[in-house]
């Protein structure tokens, strides 16, 4: 009799340092991918969404089955050993085995033996439902479902992402996440390379050519200098214009609707702000009311996009009130000119 136990003890011994040994390994695509490639008749594709559906199953199962040759070992081990020495024995088996059963030659003997028998394992797990939700919840795991707990981290994914996603996506996704934190410093055209137009200025061939050379469809118009901007001058505008016999001055032709934003507001304010006046242009002001810069609505879209775009955007309707109190009485707010 106590040759039979000690070959079962040696068995249970050998069993359970093989089942410490397995380690399933996940399927590292996604479901929807397998999903889709498994509707098609990819078989492969099919095992492995059978295979990432059942993988708790799998770590219950085996959870299950070390436990349970623990426990016969620890009786084998009073009965062979006497009571005092069995419990000992049991003691440093259930310290050390995980730790033995991961020793290379031993643990690579086992995956292989598992890998062999794993689609028979996964079939077996798919005919008993029950036994295996009796299984789980016996041995419960935590949910594999991974939780993103700031944009921080799912920042850090996107980066990490590797082909799962284009360039082009990547940057769309990381421009999107950071939009609402950017500033409207941060994309606005500078001061020290604004061009503008005096409103008393005479809009004839000479200036109209100079405008046209500049590059630029629309120009802020000043009063003097550029902390005083008095209205905005759009190209189109003037080119549709009927001729005149005299040649008016920029102040008769400009919009007098300016909109002034603060420096250090955020681009999805900004954003709303355009979507809500008809107006896509905005004079960037600073606390004291000094300007410091100009954005566009293409500014605003192309930080969110991450690309740029040449395109003209529809206009929309009102406006937001964003700048502080005027001490200087710079670009003082008018009936013609608004904060946002």
């Amino acid at each position: 009799m106590t040759i039979l136990w000690g070959g079962l003890y040696i068995v249970s011994l050998v069993g359970l340092l093989g089942v410490l040994g397995v380690h399933p390994q996940a399927v590292s695509r996604s479901r929807f991918a397998l999903r889709r490639r498994a509707r098609a008749g990819d078989r492969t594709a099919a095992m492995l969404l059978k295979k990432q559906q059942l993988m708790r199953d799998i770590f219950s199962l085996q959870r299950v089955v070390a436990a349970v040759l623990l426990v016969l070992l620890s009786v084998l081990g009073v009965e062979l050993f006497h009571w005092a020495v069995g419990i000992m024995v049991s003691l440093v088996i259930a310290l050390e085995s995980g730790a033995v059963a991961r020793i290379g030659p031993w643990q690579q003997v086992s995956q292989r033996l598992y890998e062999r028998h794993e689609a028979a394992l996964l079939g077996y797990i798919e005919r008993h439902p029950l036994l295996f939700r009796a299984i789980r919840s016996v041995a419960p795991l935590s949910s594999d479902a991974y939780d993103i707990e700031s944009p921080d981290e799912l920042l850090a994914m996107v980066r990490e992402s590797g082909d799962a996603l284009s360039p082009d996506e990547k940057k769309l996704i990381i421009n999107g996440l950071t939009f609402a934190s950017r500033l409207v410093s941060s994309v606005m055209t500078p001061r020290s390379v604004i061009e503008t137009v005096s409103k008393h200025e005479v809009v004839g061939p000479v200036v109209l050519d100079e405008l046209h050379r500049r590059g630029y469809s629309r120009y802020p118009v000043i009063d003097g200098d550029i902390d005083h901007v008095v209205g905005m001058l759009y190209l189109q505008e003037l080119v549709a214009m009927k001729p005149r016999a005299k040649a008016p001055r920029v102040a008769t032709v400009m919009e007098r609707q300016v909109y002034y934003i603060h420096q250090d507001q955020t681009l999805q304010h900004a954003l709303a702000a355009f979507l809500r006046t008809r107006h896509h242009l905005f004079v960037v002001v600073n606390a004291y009311r000094e300007t410091v810069g100009l954005l566009s609505l293409e500014d605003v879209i192309e930080a969110l996009l991450g690309r740029e775009i040449v395109d003209e955007f529809d206009r929309h309707e009102d406006l937001r009130r964003v700048a502080e109190r005027n001490p200087r009485h710079n670009n003082p707010v008018t009936k013609t000119n608004h904060d946002v």
